[in-house]
């Protein structure tokens, strides 16, 4: 672990790396926090470099982590510094930059689990539901056209580092859907109306897509469901969260196979 000073080239290039088309045109992306930085270090992504602060040997968690830096290079801060330049209000005393993992259409096969995610628009619900895909042992998150980006810090840190451990595709909706017919994957669309989640049959392959938070689910997705699914509700409330109805399903659809 070689320690090095703050230039301000790479105190820009945290900065820039906020913005999406930066992300792409370095292939870079920011990891903030004890328990991502950890799942990222856990994965095979490559590490830039990392900018630590003193604040990160206030926890065990922490200084374990600090030893797991290894041939890392590592740059030490003042932890206003850091707080600074992080994207949280409170940052654990960590930032990584890495290499954003690659992945395409290819990694979605049958037999097969898959998530899709059709224009959510909060990186908290995306998070969330990458980290629920990794929870019920999917093989894949597929970002369709008009969602978020995955990559946004808020979402790497929503999905607790889980973004690490799965494959996260990002695809054309078309070339998804073709790509979805070739390798014969049951599409299951989140709908309103939709069977009782609980009263489907567990299947061995299957892509489960959810829609934007305001405006549910695209036509051309809806026109090519297999199945709709949906989770019903016994009380007042007359809608879910989409994460935590897209876990909800998740759940339904994975039970007994976890």
């Amino acid at each position: 672990m070689s320690h090095v000073t703050l230039s301000q080239r790479r105190e820009h290039l945290v900065g820039r790396l906020r913005v999406r088309k930066t992300r792409a045109r370095e292939n870079a992306v920011l990891v903030e926090g004890v328990r991502a930085a950890s799942e990222a270090l856990e994965s095979s992504v490559a590490v830039a470099f990392a900018i630590v602060s003193s604040r990160l040997s206030a926890s065990a968690s922490g200084r374990e982590l600090k030893k797991r830096l290894g041939d890392v290079e590592v740059i030490v801060v003042e932890d206003r510094k850091l707080g600074q330049i992080s994207d949280t209000a409170q940052s654990q005393g960590v930032l990584l930059v890495c290499e954003e993992p690659p992945a395409d259409l290819d990694l979605v096969q049958s037999p097969g689990r898959h998530i899709v995610l059709d224009g959510l628009q909060d990186p908290g619900n995306t998070g969330t539901l990458i980290r629920s895909a990794v929870a019920f042992g999917l093989d894949s998150v597929i970002c369709l056209d008009g969602t978020v980006d995955p990559w946004l810090p808020k979402a790497v840190r929503a999905s607790a580092g889980m973004i690490f451990q799965i494959p996260v595709v990002r695809a054309d909706t078309q070339k998804f859907l073709s790509h979805l017919s070739h390798v014969q994957i049951p599409l299951y669309v989140a709908e309103t109306g939709g069977q009782d989640v609980t009263a489907c049959r567990a299947p061995s392959s299957f892509a489960l897509a959810l829609g934007n938070e305001g405006f549910g689910i695209r036509p051309t997705l809806r026109h090519a469901a297999t199945n709709m699914v949906a989770v019903s509700m016994r009380g007042e409330a007359d809608s879910l969260n989409v994460a935590m109805a897209g876990s909800i399903l998740l759940y339904g659809l994975t039970r007994g196979e976890i």
